[in-house]
């Protein structure tokens, strides 16, 4: 790795994300997480775990940079092959 390289490229899996936010219901929680998950430029995100209280969710999603079985750019591979 002696060339710079953006961080994001250094990601193995998966990004997550965890917050705490102020809804009126699980499901509204569950649906502000994946939106928040599209305005962070994430894509589309799985919620992994939420949890409401009565004021809002604490939540955690996550985005896939590289499923299993994809082409691994640090192995050399290039997409498609």
């Amino acid at each position: 790795m002696d060339q710079p390289s953006s961080a994001y490229s250094h990601v193995i899996d998966a990004i997550d994300v965890e917050t705490y936010l102020l809804c009126g219901s699980a499901q509204e929680g569950h649906e502000l997480a994946r939106r928040l998950g599209r305005e962070l430029n994430l894509g589309d995100v799985d919620v992994m775990f939420e949890e409401f209280d009565g004021y809002g969710v604490r939540v955690r999603f996550r985005s896939m940079v590289h499923r299993p079985a994809a082409n691994y750019a640090w192995l050399g591979e290039k997409e498609g092959a």
